[in-house]
């Protein structure tokens, strides 16, 4: 995946376009995620897009739940709780999987560089 220790640090250009790959990766699973939680706001609130979009959006971003639960009709708002619940949950998740992904070609590229010059104070 990386290179390993005793490889020589990996060119500019390789570096952005690794870094570039594992950032549209993130946002991938960020946007297939989001439109998940919008699927789920959609077919449980029976809201429209657009506040789906807000609504998964917020609670994807750990801001919150946007949606006034006491306003929807009492039969729906058991399974619109727990539908909120567990995909903060989910969100949780995924917020740290994609940081790490965005991160660690940064990381592993610092902590490389920094062996390479270690290694050759000796």
């Amino acid at each position: 995946m990386f290179e390993r220790k005793t490889e020589p640090l990996l060119s500019p250009r390789n570096f952005v376009t690794r870094a570039l790959r594992y950032a549209a990766f993130s946002l991938a699973v960020i946007g297939m995620s989001l439109f998940l939680g919008m699927v789920g706001y959609r077919v449980l609130a029976d809201i429209g897009w657009v506040e789906s979009f807000y609504n998964a959006s917020m609670i994807l971003t750990g801001m919150g739940p946007g949606l006034d639960i006491e306003a929807l009709p009492f039969e729906r708002r058991a399974g619109i709780q727990l539908f909120a619940g567990f995909y903060a949950l989910y969100s949780g998740v995924v917020f740290l999987a994609a940081s790490g992904l965005i991160l660690s070609p940064v990381l592993h590229r610092f902590f490389h560089k920094m062996h390479l010059e270690m290694e050759g104070d000796s």
